[in-house]
């Protein structure tokens, strides 16, 4: 019997999303869990999985589609017995490779094992059913102008990994005898995929190049021009953190051990996390329909990531129910997904405030934007060897400036100093957090 399949909801705030890869054609089996969509939304590819085990009977979007959550997406016909979840090699035939065959239902190929003939050199199958690989091994056969339908698979479950991808390429590469030889290979390749996306044109002054703006950028700059609407004000202080300083070096050594980075950036995390708690309107949002100030009891916060496809948030979760080994291991495990573009939705959904930290680029200060329905957002810059006078002396101390923007709405002018003060005052003396 016909059954919808519907966009399911794509997390908080995530109202819409465009078909970035549809995995599947009419007349495909396909199984619960098993991806059937590719989509971009905010700042992340995902891949959506199919509800219920059946058939496509048809598809009512198209790549490059934007759609909202709800949208039907497959009209499929429901399976009525399930098929199992495995088969047994040895209650099932070995075909020789002439006359091998995959069963067509995504996700449950029938193994192909061959004695003398290695998994990687039998080629696959052509079959009706969609070709299992991740966003990311996709791009990658894109990029290097390989079809996925020719790639042999290692994986038994039939899923393409990159390394089959790369395996495959360098197989059909000619006159290449040298790693140097391929990448080079590899570079012009992205090189001219890249030149593909920009239009020469001119103004009145000259040349110009256009290059369509990317998703993450349109996401972008959706997001802050949201932003913007609330009035914003910047406070500016500046934080003494000599002691702290200290305190990093005595055990960072100790830290990476552990596998994790102990900064600066990791002590103040946690120290917001507590200043959230004493100030709990910086820890809120405001609901102006309903004329409510909604505080928010759980403490997550977002740190600014830059990467090579933009800004990108990731929220470490539950920030003042963690110590500073764990922020430290989890932040640099977070910032790497977030270049690698494998940050899942809802890694970078929830956070009730944010840190954006500049301090490695340099700058003395800036004005972060506060990121919508957040109320405030902090910003940190490079610190520096600045003269303080002590005990009739000037001595060279470590300074941190430090940038808090705040939504105008709710938060005056002398909360925010407090606020800032506060988080200057326990960068400071740091062990003042743990006694009082």
């Amino acid at each position: 019997m016909p059954k919808e399949f519907r966009l399911p909801s794509l997390g908080e705030n995530v109202t819409e999303a465009t078909i970035g890869k549809i995995l599947v054609k009419v007349g495909d089996t396909v199984h619960k869990g098993v991806s059937v969509l590719e989509i971009e939304t905010d700042k992340a590819v995902a891949e959506i999985p199919a509800a219920f085990d059946g058939r496509i009977l048809e598809i009512h979007v198209k790549e490059g589609q934007k759609v909202k959550p709800g949208i039907l997406v497959f009209t499929m016909e429901e399976a009525t017995t399930s098929v199992p979840a495995s088969v047994s090699v040895e209650s099932t035939p070995v075909p020789s490779p002439e006359k091998a065959t995959v069963s067509p239902t995504i996700g449950k190929p029938a193994p192909l094992r061959q004695p003398t003939i290695p998994i990687q050199s039998v080629p696959r199958p052509k079959s009706n059913f969609p070709i299992l690989a991740p966003p990311s091994v996709r791009r990658l056969a894109r990029e290097l102008g390989v079809s996925l339908e020719e790639i042999p698979v290692s994986d038994p479950s039939g899923k393409i990994s990159a390394e089959d991808v790369l395996a495959y390429h360098k197989s059909k590469l000619e006159g290449v005898s040298n790693i140097a030889a391929e990448t080079s290979t590899l570079v012009k390749t992205a090189e001219s995929i890249t030149e593909e996306r920009l239009t020469s044109s001119s103004d009145s002054w000259g040349s110009v190049q256009i290059e369509p703006m990317s998703t993450i950028r349109k996401k972008t700059a959706e997001q802050m021009a949201r932003s913007w609407s609330a009035p914003h004000v910047t406070h500016f202080d500046k934080a003494n953190i000599t002691q702290l300083e200290q305190l990093r070096e005595a055990w960072s050594k100790k830290i990476q051990t552990a596998g994790g980075r102990l900064s600066v950036l990791i002590f103040t995390l946690k120290i917001v996390a507590e200043a959230l708690k004493r100030f709990p309107k910086f820890n809120s949002s405001i609901d102006l329909e309903k004329e409510q100030i909604v505080f928010k009891k759980y403490y997550h916060i977002g740190v600014a990531v830059d990467t090579n496809y933009g800004l990108l948030v990731p929220v470490i979760r539950d920030v003042d129910k963690k110590s500073i080994k764990e922020i430290s291991i989890e932040l640099p495990q977070l910032a790497e997904k977030a270049r690698q573009r494998k940050l899942a939705l809802e890694e970078m959904q929830g956070a009730t405030f944010t840190v954006s930290n500049l301090g490695g680029l340099g700058g003395t200060g800036f004005t972060p934007i506060v990121n919508a329905p957040q109320v405030a957002i902090l910003g940190m810059s490079r610190s520096s060897i600045e003269p303080a006078y002590q005990n009739g002396n000037f001595v060279p101390q470590l300074i941190l400036p430090l940038s808090l923007s705040y939504d105008h709405r709710i938060i005056d002018g002398a909360e925010a100093a407090r606020f800032a003060r506060w988080i200057c005052n326990t960068l400071e003396n740091p062990w003042n957090m743990f006694l009082e």
